[in-house]
């Protein structure tokens, strides 16, 4: 599922590596958080993943596709296979909650038949099938996220990455959300998870991934933060 191996990050001017010789090994179905302080190289680990950068040295590897060597044609093709959630929620301000998760299925190329029939689907599963043609100023925080998931999940992608996606929210929404994740790693999608929130990693323990000053130094499964 990802594979990554040996892989360093020096951005141009910064005094010390991003990241320094970092691998990791994801099978699917894995639910894994990756925590550590800000500035220990979550993000550049997600980035690495999701092909918005590329490391100086190393290998990356995700859903088959060797993300070092990959034309940047194929980029955008690679991203339809992954969902990805972000801690501002990221919706179309102008766009209601059912057309916001429409959009991403239209982008892709799905049929409206498609569209039609997947959209209260996933609406459903994520509990706001009443509220899909409210815009997303009229929504909590929590429905804005419901909205974001729902939108990454709706092409039933086989790997989720999750950053921070409960970083805006107060602790019983996020209880609900993390609920929600975890029943769409329940129904086999891989969720790579980068949080702070200590009370979600040690409320779940799974696996959990630490790093710090760009290397990972903690790799255990069923841990806490």
């Amino acid at each position: 599922m990802i594979s990554i191996a040996n892989a360093s990050k020096h951005y141009k001017g910064a005094p010390k590596p991003a990241l320094n010789n970092v691998s990791l090994e994801v099978e699917k179905g894995d639910f894994v958080f990756l925590v550590g302080a800000s500035g220990s190289g979550k993000s550049s680990l997600m980035r690495l993943m999701l092909r918005e950068d590329v490391p100086t040295k190393g290998s990356v590897h995700v859903l088959g596709e060797n993300l070092v060597g990959i034309p940047s044609r194929r980029v955008p093709f690679f991203r339809r296979r992954l969902g990805v959630v972000f801690q501002d929620f990221r919706l179309l301000p102008n766009k209601t909650v059912a057309q916001n998760v429409a959009f991403s299925l239209e982008v892709i190329g799905k049929s409206q038949g498609f569209i039609q029939e997947s959209v209260p689907d996933v609406l459903r599963l994520v509990g706001l099938e009443g509220k899909a043609d409210r815009l997303p100023s009229e929504l909590s925080g929590g429905e804005q996220q419901r909205v974001a998931l729902a939108r990454a999940i709706v092409n039933k992608p086989a790997l989720l990455l999750a950053d921070e996606p409960t970083g805006n929210l107060d602790p019983a929404t996020s209880l609900d959300i993390m609920s929600l994740i975890e029943r769409i790693n329940a129904s086999g999608t891989t969720v790579i998870m980068a949080t702070h929130d200590q009370s979600i990693v040690n409320r779940l323990r799974k696996r959990v991934v630490e790093l710090r000053d760009g290397e990972i130094v903690r790799d255990e499964i069923g841990g806490s933060y």
